[in-house]
């Protein structure tokens, strides 16, 4: 994938997990974009109350991924990375 290209897409990215962004910090968690893989799979590292909770799965498959594909339709998954 292209500089320009990954730029863009982060830059979309990046718009779309701040609109869920808000979800995640009033549970006292976060979300931030990690890479974009050139298959384009999502890489992004919950942090703070989601980090370890029981349900961070399911908050990132069934929440941030489908809003995430939904506004980036580029987009195959999103994945939690430890960094």
């Amino acid at each position: 994938m292209e500089t320009m290209e990954k730029n863009k897409l982060f830059d979309k990215i990046n718009s779309a997990l701040n609109q869920v962004r808000p979800y995640l910090q009033a549970d006292g968690g976060d979300i931030s974009l990690i890479d974009i893989t050139d298959d384009f799979v999502v890489k992004v590292k919950l942090t703070g109350a989601c980090q370890g909770c029981p349900f961070s799965y399911q908050t990132l498959k069934s929440g941030v991924e489908q809003a995430l594909i939904r506004e980036v339709p580029e987009i195959k998954e999103v994945v939690s990375v430890d960094e």
